[in-house]
């Protein structure tokens, strides 16, 4: 103690025996102080490369450059390329003492290369910590993270917040287990069912690079029919990497993996996970432990070595694109893989998405499917429901569901359990011919066109031009019908008319992974369509209007995906199974789904998509905003000649207490959207010059925009 408090100078020697006692056992019992991040003032620099090249976790996009630091003697050993590191940022150069820049905030970074020399000419700050030795950021994840943050027109910082999972000590002070060896080829078990299947897996096998587009059966069997091509490229002392749409998927893989293979010779990697199992799951990767692996979009960027397979299993599911900024889809990700470490592709799904149909029709990849034979033993019979059955049906107009469906429903509880599945409720209207249902498109870009109020004129949701005189360029009608049919809850409806039978709901609250083969109802949303065991007797598949609808580019497609889906759960035609669909059966997805031909409907709609200049053909990009800040943004931006502004039109307002999308404007403020349209191999230059405007941007610290690169929802 000190002598302005009365006490006498001498510091403890004055206290009582037992205060010392007290002191000098704390004193013992302390632990060691951490060590923490220094300036390094007079620190010795190291003797060999004294220069780092850091990447700073910033995430804004006039940063998005390494800075070079100074290596102080002391971590000279640590500091190697790839590991977490902590320095200070934002000094400014008035702030040098003895020839070092000093001060600024502590942030977090990757150490990218060590230097001899910096082509910086001022003063450099010094390296504060070396956060792990451990080496996270391999030359070939930060190749990937780069052409991810690049096709994205995104930060580097932000692509590595996804593909790098927060540290966690405990996990990183754990060994990994020892790699195991290959294990023998696998036989070529339910894919002797494809045309090329038995050579798929032969390639596969033998160290081959094959891509396939790959067109499931329906059934249960895709999963191990996934495991198998997985087991097959580990034969051949290669990794492989399968990205599912979520946990359920996951699960099913995971169990077909472990029954084919053994435990140990995958990794589990989903965003569910804690953090401790995540990150001991990715190490274990990352240190060469364990070659596979198997996860959601967070296992996209997974750093396996040897990379010999990339795969993904039904890529037109909205989960697998990241809603973290730079936003990128996991099918394009593992394409940017697939062509960064020379492996094989597999992109697999029961239905199929234009994207799948343009890498057949580019010849990039190859068809890996089916003949109709076997289609046939393997699909249900499917029954349409339409407007004219509907006006016809006195049951129909009395309750929901036609007299077609109740036979069904009445049957397949016989046998077995029944698919019901209801569209969820909110989707947007669009407008349609009245007469053939076909959607009203703008003539001066083909956008959807919608009418904001009843009588009000018609608008184009993407060019904001008004339209007066409409007329339908597939039969010549006049008249229009506002597609507005949304999802009902039918759990009550079907209770009251089969009071014997059990009613279970499957949605966004609750979703089931399976139900019994008991007789049941089973009410579900689109995507949460529990498995049944021995497959459904029957699916009923409700207000068809409500999907086929919605003012998205994409929406045929996307009710046909789930159609399918839903159809694949439930048996062959030859035990019994039975689809029926409510909806116009003259539309192309209702008569792809008859002919279970999802191929068919993509290479169609890829055509037309062609024709009109629509993704994926060409490119586009979505800039949203303020009105003034996207004014501003478009002029200031340099696009490619060929480029082609839509719009601005304004965003529907977010409502306080609902929750807000990506991209949307906050609660209560008004935002408009311009989409920029570039054709085919203007990708990149488009990326780039609204990357290179947002910088500026932002480093004039104007109004941000918010900026999309292949945006899934333009209308």
């Amino acid at each position: 103690m000190s002598s302005e408090n009365g006490q006498p100078d001498g510091g403890a020697e004055g206290a009582p025996p037992e205060q010392l006692a007290l002191i000098r056992e704390s004193v013992r019992t302390a632990k060691a102080p951490k060590a923490k991040p220094r300036t390094w003032r007079g620190a010795a620099l190291a003797a060999e490369l004294p220069v780092a090249r850091v990447l700073v976790d910033k995430g804004v996009l006039h940063l998005d450059r390494y800075f070079d630091y100074a290596v102080p003697q002391e971590l000279a050993a640590d500091a190697q390329p790839g590991v977490r590191v902590r320095v200070r940022f934002g000094a400014g150069r008035h702030r040098v003492r003895e020839g070092r820049r000093e001060g600024g905030g502590l942030i977090d970074g990757f150490l990218i290369e060590r230097r001899a020399e910096s082509d910086y000419t001022g003063p450099l700050a010094a390296l504060a910590q070396v956060v792990s030795p451990e080496r996270v950021l391999s030359e070939e994840l930060l190749g990937l993270a780069r052409a991810v943050a690049d096709r994205y027109a995104g930060s580097l910082a932000d692509v590595l917040q996804l593909a790098v999972p927060p540290r966690n000590a405990r996990a990183e002070q754990r060994p990994s287990p020892a790699p195991l060896p290959p294990p023998p080829a696998p036989g070529t078990g339910s894919w002797a069912r494809y045309e090329r299947g038995a050579a798929f897996l032969e390639s596969l096998a033998a160290g081959g690079v094959p891509r396939a587009v790959w067109n499931a059966l329906p059934g249960p069997g895709w999963s191990e029919e996934l495991a198998r091509a997985v087991a097959a490229t580990l034969a051949s002392g290669r990794g492989a990497l399968v990205v599912l749409p979520d946990g359920r998927a996951v699960a099913r893989v995971d169990t077909a993996l472990t029954a084919l293979l053994g435990e140990g010779r995958h990794a589990v990697l989903t965003a569910d996970a804690g953090p401790e199992k995540r990150y001991a799951q990715w190490l274990a990767v990352n240190r060469g432990s364990v070659r596979a692996v198997i996860g959601t979009r967070a296992a996209m960027f997974a750093p396996v070595r040897d990379l010999g397979l990339v795969a993904i299993w039904d890529d037109g599911d909205d989960s697998h694109s990241e809603q973290h900024a730079p936003q990128p889809h996991a099918r394009e990700v593992l394409l940017l893989r697939a062509a960064q470490d020379k492996c094989a592709f597999l992109l697999g799904g029961w239905s199929c998405t234009v994207e799948a149909a343009q890498l057949v029709e580019s010849g990039w990849a190859r068809p890996l499917v089916a003949g109709r034979d076997e289609v046939r033993r393997s699909a249900p019979l499917v029954r349409t429901v339409g407007d004219g059955d509907l006006a016809r049906d006195e049951a129909a107009r009395a309750a929901r569901l036609p007299t077609l469906a109740w036979q069904a429903v009445r049957e397949g509880l016989k046998h077995g359990p029944v698919l019901v599945q209801v569209p969820r409720r909110g989707y947007v209207p669009r407008m349609a011919c009245a007469t053939c249902r076909v959607p009203a498109r703008c003539r001066h870009c083909s956008g959807p066109l919608e009418a904001q109020d009843t009588g009000a004129v018609l608008r184009c949701g993407w060019c904001n031009r008004e339209e007066g005189a409409w007329h339908c360029q597939e039969c010549g009608g006049f008249r229009l019908r506002a597609q507005i049919v949304g999802a009902r809850r039918t759990a009550e409806e079907l209770g009251r008319a089969f009071p014997a039978v059990p009613v279970r709901t499957s949605g966004r609250e609750h979703v089931l992974d399976t139900v019994p083969s008991a007789p049941a109802l089973v009410v579900s949303t689109p995507g949460a369509e529990p498995v049944a065991e021995g497959g459904y007797a029957a699916a009923l598949l409700l207000d068809g209007w409500a999907m086929l609808g919605r003012p998205d580019l994409r929406a045929g497609e996307d009710a046909l995906r789930r159609w399918i889906a839903a159809g694949a759960l439930v048996r062959p035609q030859g035990a019994g199974g039975t689809v029926v669909v409510v909806a116009e059966p003259t539309l192309r997805p209702v008569q792809a789904l008859v002919r279970w031909d999802p191929v068919g409907h993509a290479v169609r709609e890829l055509g037309e998509r062609a024709e009109l200049g629509f993704p994926p053909v060409s490119r586009m990009a979505a800039v949203s905003g303020p009105a003034q800040a996207v004014a501003e943004f478009l002029r200031a931006v340099e696009l490619p000649g060929e480029a082609e502004v839509l719009g601005p039109v304004p965003l529907p307002v977010t409502a306080p207490g609902r929750s807000r999308r990506a991209g949307a404007p906050p609660p209560g403020e008004h935002w408009e959207r311009a989409l920029v349209r570039v054709p085919p191999g203007r990708g990149a230059a488009l990326a780039g010059a609204l990357k290179a405007a947002q910088a500026a941007r932002m480093a004039r610290g104007g109004e941000g925009v918010w900026v999309r690169i292949d945006p899934p929802d333009i209308g």
